[in-house]
């Protein structure tokens, strides 16, 4: 059902980052993390289709928090809402993360504003971990103060080196993997397609699994559209491979559900 929020605050974080907050007490006590809401932006009249968001954070009295990036019309006009205007949101949509066991610790690979996809589950989960966070340059670096708050180690990678390790956040997870072999790792992560079909190929070489949010551009949002799907292994099928809704079957998929190539679908 669609439910009225009304924008309490609505600031800029840095740069073309903009940090909302809903209240909507229905859908924040259906979230889990991973998971998107639909909005459909105030005063945007002339566009029908609703926006979908990852949602960062949900509390008990009812706020949702959305980060965002102003990249097109419809995010510049959300940009310029003032507490107290009121987007119509329907969800929370879509599988999301599994929480860590006890016994895990939580690695978080997040690209780009992927740290605002996963910072629910850092919140959620049962203690503390490590946060990956990459980024094209230091400007583009967001939430890392967020998840150091949670207790999380946070290492930050940068593609033109303005900050942490001069390289791919890919990089920093590989030298992880390899300084602590023996840790129980609940591996997750959030963020371009390429920085994730890197770690999931990365992580089955390794002989090891993960959840990765794909994160693909969404119209309907509900799964009658199929302009969100990617591919996934079906080896029921001749070519070794299907079609998925990220709407509807993501866009958390375990790494080895993820199609690859013709080498994964034969493995």
């Amino acid at each position: 059902m669609p439910q009225p929020g009304e924008i309490l605050s609505n600031r800029q974080l840095k740069g073309e980052y903009f940090k909302v907050e809903f209240y909507v007490p229905e859908i924040c006590e259906k979230t889990a993390p991973g998971q998107f809401t639909h909005c459909q932006i105030a005063r945007l009249r002339d566009r029908m289709l609703r926006r979908p968001f990852s949602i960062c954070n949900v509390t008990d009295d009812g706020v949702l928090t959305v980060v965002y990036k102003v990249v097109g019309e419809g995010t510049e006009m959300l940009s310029t809402l003032p507490a107290g205007e009121v987007c119509n949101l329907i969800g929370p949509f879509g599988n999301g993360f599994s929480l860590p066991a006890e016994n895990q610790i939580p690695l978080i690979v997040a690209g780009g504003y992927g740290s605002a996809a996963t910072y629910l589950l850092a919140k959620n989960s049962p203690h503390s971990g490590i946060l990956l966070l990459g980024a094209r340059t230091e400007a583009d670096l967001i939430m890392a103060d967020d998840f150091a708050k949670l207790g999380f180690e946070v290492k930050v990678a940068t593609d033109d080196g303005s900050i942490g390790h001069h390289g791919l956040v890919t990089e920093l997870l590989e030298q992880t993997l390899l300084e602590t072999p023996e840790a129980n790792f609940h591996i997750c992560g959030c963020g371009p397609e390429g920085m994730l079909m890197a770690m999931g190929k990365m992580l089955l070489a390794e002989g090891l699994n993960g959840e990765l949010s794909l994160d693909h551009r969404m119209c309907c949002g509900v799964g009658a559209c199929f302009a969100c799907v990617v591919k996934v292994v079906d080896k029921s099928v001749l070519q070794g491979w299907r079609y998925a809704r990220t709407c509807r079957e993501g866009p958390v998929f375990k790494a080895d559900e993820i199609y690859y190539g013709p080498e994964h679908a034969e493995a």
